[in-house]
């Protein structure tokens, strides 16, 4: 029984002494020094062995100026356990006196130590990075290394020369840790990330890290540097570098062609499609995988189908029908019935040959991922249809089986549009508002566009007639069908000039003719919501896509620049700021780009 009464009594002791320390931290953190210094000290008391609470306490005398009180503790200290760090902390406690010659003389002494016990290295250096005495830690680490070279500092001194702004020396440390030691690779890596993102360091920091790796695998022939020159162009979203990277690693590990694969993928992602289709090609010419050759396919047809003409249709069913022959009909090969049923609705209008095939898909052993994606195409094709409720059974099935993964949330967001394309406003808007704070950035962005959009519209419009009409034209956008939509949007600008829904009706008049191609039409839409709308919320998408349509389409960086910058300098909570910043760096011929 008094066992249990010890127990308990000792239980309730450790609560009541970490209460304390808790309550310790607080005054410290919150500029409490004088509260600080009495809870430190008590315990201080019942811990005397602890040098968390002694450092705290000196910290809380020297911010209160008392540094008699902070020497005193540490003087004791050192006679109970001469620590080479409190020979920092002293001479520290000069320096802030404004006594530079004992300060001076301290750190010396600590350096001495070092000297006499090279393991001192540790606990010196450390105590002069907390202090940032940067010159100092340098000194303790190069003296540590000159005493017993098997010691390695090669990570910290470089973590410390980028603190002094001696980014080159950085670089060099780095780069030779990393190849003498592979295992610091990612975390050499993630320090070098922090400059390189810097706003200030952008340009010389990057040409710098740049030209000491192409150095590197000029001199040295060893893979690493090709692999490390990868990762640096990926960084910079410069795929097609990246490639040529990847492409010289192939040849000497013939292995490494998934990385390669995951660059596609990348590529595509960034919508650098150009580059996705070199890669993709690159790997059907270079595997024999089956898993990879469905992958690099399905990459290539569905590029292909973006880019095709009406009369390029039939030669793409062929080809499409003759890749299921090839791969037959199997959950291997789901990606490209997918894409064959998509095909069938939306380019060849036939959307009961896309539910045939669809309806084949799911009586195969799939898995819940690959049932989710064969059902939502489903669902996309039902909707097509006009098929609203049968679409929302299935977007809802995939909504419950996926609540937490992003298909499910993909699967919210088709449904919401669905109730947006059949005009049930409220519910659409319900779900939207929900979806805004999705952790998917584009799913919350076409949420948010679309919440405002029915939002704004409501206010203005109570009969919702223009929005009805507008969400009709979405819809004919949604079908392919993009002369209708067009006449359909053209018609509510006739009718509804200078109302709210106006310079909504502006973009996507100028969106459907930049998909169809017409790219002086879509710029006199993008230009008349630059000129009439300079303070609606779509300003910034009309500059950002006539910047894109005049760097990418018509070649004229000329004309494309001064509407970046314009992005840069009146709407940096845009969306599109990033890469309007690096598209803008790219015209201006900025050295690291």
């Amino acid at each position: 029984m008094k066992k249990i009464f010890l127990l308990i009594n000792l239980f309730f002791s450790l609560i009541a002494f970490s209460q304390n320390e808790q309550l310790a931290m607080n005054y410290f953190d919150k500029g409490d020094f004088e509260k600080a210094v009495v809870s430190f000290e008590q315990l201080a008391k019942e811990q005397p062995g602890n040098s968390l609470y002694l450092q705290k306490l000196v910290e809380s005398y020297q911010q209160l100026q008392q540094y008699d009180k902070a020497q005193l503790i540490l003087e004791e200290r050192m006679k109970r356990s001469p620590m080479a760090n409190l020979f920092v902390e002293l001479g520290y406690n000069y320096q802030l006196q404004k006594n530079q010659v004992k300060a001076k003389k301290y750190y010396e002494e600590a350096i001495e130590k070092v000297k006499e016990v090279p393991g001192y290295v540790y606990l010196v250096a450390n105590a002069f990075e907390k202090k940032v005495l940067l010159d100092y830690a340098v000194e303790t680490y190069k003296l540590a290394l000159k005493l017993d070279p098997k010691l390695k500092f090669s990570f910290q001194l470089a973590v410390i020369y980028g603190q002094q702004g001696k980014t080159d020396l950085m670089i060099d440390t780095f780069l030779d840790e990393a190849f003498e030691n592979p295992t610091t690779l990612i975390m050499i890596q993630n320090q070098l990330s922090r400059f390189m993102t810097e706003e200030s360091a952008e340009t010389s920091f990057n040409a710098s890290l740049r030209k000491a790796l192409l150095v590197r695998a000029q001199k040295n022939q060893d893979i690493f540097w090709n692999q490390f020159l990868s990762w640096f162009y990926v960084t910079q979203k410069e795929y097609s570098k990246a490639f040529i990277q990847e492409k010289a690693i192939y040849r000497r590990e013939p292995e490494s062609l998934s990385s390669i694969v995951n660059l596609g993928q990348l590529s595509l992602d960034e919508n650098e499609e150009e580059t996705a289709q070199e890669i993709f090609s690159f790997v059907l010419e270079n595997t024999q995988d089956i898993d990879l050759k469905i992958l690099s396919n399905y990459y290539l047809m569905d590029f292909k189908i973006k880019k095709a003409q009406e009369k390029n249709y039939i030669a793409i069913k062929s080809e499409l029908e003759k890749l299921m022959k090839e791969f037959g009909v199997s959950p291997y090969s789901l990606s490209l019935q997918i894409l064959q049923a998509h095909f069938e609705t939306f380019n060849i209008k036939n959307p009961e040959g896309g539910k045939a095939i669809l309806k084949r898909t799911l009586e195969l052993p799939l898995n819940n991922y690959q049932k989710s994606d064969a059902k939502m195409e489903l669902a996309d094709i039902l909707l097509y249809e006009e098929k609203f409720n049968q679409a929302l059974i299935y977007y809802s099935q995939i909504e419950e089986d996926l609540k937490n993964d992003e298909i499910g949330h993909e699967a919210s967001l088709k449904a919401a549009k669905t109730s947006y394309f059949k005009t049930d406003f409220d519910w659409a808007l319900k779900q939207f508002k929900e979806l805004k704070s999705a952790s998917t950035q584009l799913i919350a962005n076409d949420a948010l566009e679309l919440f405002l959009l029915i939002n704004d519209n409501t206010v203005a419009d109570s009969t919702q007639v223009g929005l009805k009409k507008f969400a009709r034209g979405d819809y004919l956008l949604y079908q392919n069908k993009n002369t209708e939509a067009l006449a359909q949007f053209q018609s509510i600008l006739k009718d509804y000039k200078g109302q709210e829904i106006e310079d909504e009706t502006l973009l996507r008049i100028g969106e459907t003719y930049q998909k169809m191609g017409n790219f002086t039409e879509a710029l006199a839409q993008y230009q008349s919501i630059i000129d009439n709308h300079k303070d609606g919320i779509y300003i910034d998408e009309a500059l950002y896509f006539s910047a894109e349509i005049y760097n990418l389409q018509l070649k004229d960086p000329e004309k494309a620049k001064p509407l970046y910058e314009k992005i840069l300098f009146e709407h940096e909570d845009s969306i599109y700021f990033v890469d309007a910043r690096k598209k803008f760096r790219q015209l201006r011929g900025d050295a690291n780009l």
